[in-house]
């Protein structure tokens, strides 16, 4: 993929530096001061309020009590490669500015551009506690994709997806996030969280990232190179639910899906590709069994 002098976003944070330092003993000292001075009341109170601002995606519970602990930041240097990498992902999310703010303008709409958070090992967010181990996410709670750049590693190595237009599909998948966040869409499948379908609403808001990320692609076939869209392809595959299954557990379970099958995945991403056109990724009205 061509990327290298291209224009970088400025809307990348650099949290590589930052260490968060345990908290536990800041939650008991607070629990015990509100208990000394309002009583058991008090305790109940303030976890209402805790559980109240994390449903509305303001605050983590735990950073609330000081159960997250501190943050403390400090000089990094990662190795040359991970630098490049650093690099790339600020030019990849370029990329899905130039494009999004386009797409939005065709319909007369403003986009806001999210912004990229790199960490390494785990960050605190508006959403929680994010660990390297769940790999890139997307926070609407704060509007922000974040990303270990470890990642790309498990994704060359355990999910055999080498090749950097694999690692620009998986943030423009996330950056489908933001733009569903900006519809509307992921709040109305969040909200049915605790219902028995919501599993099969989390597979429909999934592919149709997945979707989001093949129109971005069309959009950047001027940067692209012979065997890119293969790159996506394979690791759109490899990151099927049905192909994490069976590697981990030796076999599959349909009914607790949330992103869609590999089959599934690469055939939306493809969509996306061939239409170009945020309007042709409606993965929500049709029945389930034909997505």
């Amino acid at each position: 993929m061509k990327w290298k002098g291209k224009r970088a976003s400025t809307n990348v944070e650099d949290a590589r530096g930052r260490r968060v330092v345990a908290g536990g003993a800041g939650a008991g000292m607070l629990l015990n001061l509100v208990g000394r001075t309002f009583g058991i009341k008090g305790i109940l109170v303030l976890v209402v309020i805790g559980v109240i601002l994390w449903q509305a995606g303001i605050v983590d519970p735990a950073q609330l009590l000081g159960g997250a602990g501190q943050t403390q930041t400090v000089d990094y240097q990662g190795t040359p490669e991970e630098e490049e990498r650093f690099d790339f992902v600020t030019v990849i999310l370029a990329y899905t500015e130039d494009v999004w703010q386009a797409e939005f303008a065709r319909h007369n709409a403003q986009y806001q551009d999210p912004s990229l958070v790199v960490y390494k090992s785990q960050v605190s967010t508006a959403c929680g506690m994010g660990q390297s181990q769940m790999g890139p996410f997307y926070c609407p709670g704060d509007r922000k994709v974040y990303i270990d750049l470890s990642f790309y590693d498990e994704l060359e190595q355990a999910f055999d997806a080498p090749g950097d237009f694999a690692q620009a599909y998986v943030i423009a998948h996330e950056v489908g996030h933001h733009v569903q966040n900006l519809m509307g869409t992921s709040g109305e499948v969040h909200a049915r969280q605790g219902q028995a379908d919501y599993n099969e609403y989390s597979v429909r808001l999934e592919l149709q990232a997945d979707y989001y990320a093949g129109v971005w692609a069309h959009h950047n076939q001027q940067y692209l190179d012979v065997g890119d869209i293969e790159e996506a392809m394979r690791a759109a595959n490899a990151i099927g639910d049905d192909a994490i299954q069976r590697k981990q557990q030796g076999k599959i379970m349909p009914h607790t899906f949330t992103h869609g099958t590999s089959e599934q995945r690469m055939r939306w991403f493809n969509k996306g590709y061939e239409s170009g056109r945020i309007e042709g990724g409606d993965t929500f009205s049709m029945p389930y069994g034909q997505l």
